[in-house]
This record gives C-alpha cells, structure tokens and sequence, in this order.
C-alpha cells in the first residue's frame, strides 16, 4: 500500500511527526522481530519521542513482559 505525500501532510499536521519518522517506525516494526526485547524497548522509546509521552522504565517493562508472555489481549474490546 503506498500512500501519498497529502496523507503524511496530514498526519504530521495533526501529530508533529513527520514522514521519515513514521516510514521508519512502520519499517522497524514490519522487519524486527516483536519478540526481542531490544526491538520492543526502540519501539516503545520511538512512540514515546513521537508522542511527546514519556515512559517510566517500570512500564516499559511491563509493557514488554505482557508483550513477550502473549498476554496482550488479541481483541480491543478486552483492552479497556
């Protein structure tokens, strides 16, 4: 799927981050291997630096141990 210029235009006008950051994160998360935990700990402090957000080094474990024991639920409906 390819999306054109307009759509990152958009997002990065709604989000502040822009084309080569998102095009880089979908690529580090399509090829890595969402079971490695050094994989997960570039995510998770990607999205943090994109979102402004920042993330305790005790949550960042735990996101990463429910994600490494497939504890993450598979429906959304069951997240909240």
């Amino acid at each position: 799927m390819e999306f054109k210029d307009d759509f990152f235009k958009k997002v990065e006008k709604k989000t502040k981050v822009n084309k080569d950051t998102i095009i880089s994160l979908a690529k580090k998360l399509q090829e890595g291997n969402m079971k490695d935990e050094k994989t997960l700990r570039e995510v998770i402090t990607t999205l943090s630096q994109m979102t402004g957000k920042s993330v305790s080094k005790e949550k960042e474990d735990k996101i990463i141990h429910t994600i490494l024991n497939d504890k993450v639920p598979k429906n959304v409906d069951k997240m909240f």
